[in-house]
Parts: structure tokens; sequence; C-alpha cells
């Protein structure tokens, strides 16, 4: 089972756990209806629209509305670090949470109480804080956008908002950054970079760059990330490992873009529903090029 924790952009939004589903433009779960536009929505609607090429997998979500108070995420933490251990997740991510050393600490001690340790994803405000506790080496993908590695590659930085001047103008040194956050301990022993260019790494070294296709359009769309990591989860939890993961979503994130045809009034759910199109082409593309070999 692939379980999906992160927060709703809407105080109104009750502490929801439950199997999400894709409506349109919209996700529901326990009835509730939200918007896919982007955050932990859009992170879920690509996650079910590569389930319509990888086939039906179990997702399940534990969610909360949260406007950046941390009341929610407070809510979502006390229930999540009593109910995990019993919980059958073979791949567990992370994403939008209010960050907190103490509730995350907590959830790593559900964690390792649970009777099969599963793949352990973070990003956006769990990965600051996994960051922040000094557990980073314990998480199998982290995945950072640049700005985002910068507060990884600040070993002194306790929040993204006060990651070093100097390090933060290092955008077009992202190898460098990535060498210091594993020199600090700050990287998990994967990294999926979001950006220009995505880079995947593993234990410290970049093994994939992927630069096309590219829309640029998309630079300017938000949710396009968070759609990215969607889609290294779906591909984590349908049996790829985490290197191939990532590079398949990089490219089939990029190839929706394309598909998509985005301007800057685009939506990412014109990206989202150009996944299953892309993420076909993708495979067959990967599964020719492996017959050629053999």
């Amino acid at each position: 089972m692939l379980l999906i924790v992160g927060t709703v952009p809407d105080d109104t939004f009750p502490l929801t756990f439950g199997p999400p589903v894709l409506d349109g433009a919209d996700m529901i779960v326990k009835g509730i209806r939200v918007p896919v536009n982007r955050g932990t929505p859009a992170l879920v609607g690509a996650v079910l629209a590569a389930c319509q090429v990888l086939g039906q997998m179990p997702v399940e979500t534990a969610l909360v509305g949260d406007i950046g108070t941390g009341k929610g995420s407070r809510k979502l933490y006390e229930r999540l670090s009593r109910e995990l251990p019993g919980m059958a997740a073979t791949t567990l991510a992370f994403h939008y949470l209010q960050p907190d050393v103490d509730w995350h600490n907590k959830i790593l001690f559900s964690v390792e109480e649970m009777e099969k340790r599963p793949v352990l994803i973070a990003d956006a405000g769990f990965m600051y804080a996994a960051k922040m506790s000094g557990q980073a080496p314990s998480y199998d993908l982290f995945t950072p956008d640049v700005g985002e590695l910068s507060f990884l590659a600040d070993e002194t930085a306790p929040h993204p908002f006060y990651t070093r001047g100097f390090i933060l103008h290092q955008d077009n040194q992202v190898p460098d950054l990535i060498a210091r956050a594993y020199e600090h301990r700050n990287g998990a022993r994967h990294l999926l970079v979001k950006g220009s260019v995505d880079y995947v790494v593993a234990d410290g070294e970049i093994t994939d760059q992927i630069r096309n296709p590219a829309a640029e359009a998309m630079e300017a769309m938000g949710g396009t990330g968070d759609t990215l990591t969607g889609l290294a989860c779906a591909l984590i939890e349908s049996g790829k490992s985490i290197p191939e993961a990532c590079c398949i979503a990089a490219r089939v994130n990029r190839m929706a873009g394309v598909y998509a045809n985005p301007t800057p009034a685009s939506q990412v759910m014109d990206v989202i529903l150009q996944i299953p199109k892309a993420l076909g082409r993708v495979q067959e593309t990967r599964d020719k090029k492996q017959e050629t070999r053999g």
C-alpha cells in the first residue's frame, strides 16, 4: 500500500484517512471533494493518473486541513503516531506538513514499530523537519527543488528561510550543493532534485540528469514539482527501484507538460490529465531500448 500523508490548504477540511478517487479536476476522499491544483492534492492526482497505466494499486491518504498555522498538522501527527505501527504501508510518502521536529521524531519512532519498514519518502515541510532533526539518512528518498537543496546543503540553517545567502546563490552549482548536503549528512539515500535539469542521486553520486523534453511554461506553473514527486511514489510502489522510478518520473512529468502545451494560464490539472499518455509513451520507449540491448 502507498500511504500519502499531507495537508489540504483549507482549514475546514477534517482529519481524514481513506482511499482517494480522481474525478475530473477534483480529488475525493471519504465523500469530500478537493480541487487538484497544487500541494498534496496534486501529488495524489498524479499518483492516481499513473495508476491508469501501472495498474490499480492500493493507495491511501492521511490528510487534514492546514493553512499554515500548524493546528491541523499537529492533529495529523498525533493520530498518525498512534496508528502507523498497525498500518501495512509498503511506501510511505510525507508531503506538506508544518515542520515540527518533536512530532517528526515521534512519527519516525512509530515507523520503527511497523511490522515491515516501508520505503520512506519526504518532500516539502516534512523533509524540512527530517533535516532539522538530523535524521535525513533514515529516509530512502527526498525530492527537493534547488532552493530546498540549498537548505539541505546548509548545515546551520534551522529552516529554509534562514539558508545562508552564499549557498542560495549557487543555483548553477547543483552538484556542489548535492555534495555539501551529503557531507553534512543532510541527504536521504536518494535524491530527486527538481528543476530545469532533474538530477537523480544515489548515496551522494549523481546517476542521471534529465533535461528533455522541456516545456518552458512549466517552470512558472505551481504544482509540477508535486506531480513529479507523486509519479516517483507511484513507480516505487509499483516495484521499480528508486533510481529507475526517479528517472522515469522525471521524463514522464516533462512529457506530460509538453503534451499539455501549457500557457501561463494553465493549471497543474492540465498536466495530470496527460500523465497516462506520457507514462505509456515513456514505458514503450524504454521497453524498445531494452529489447534492442537484449
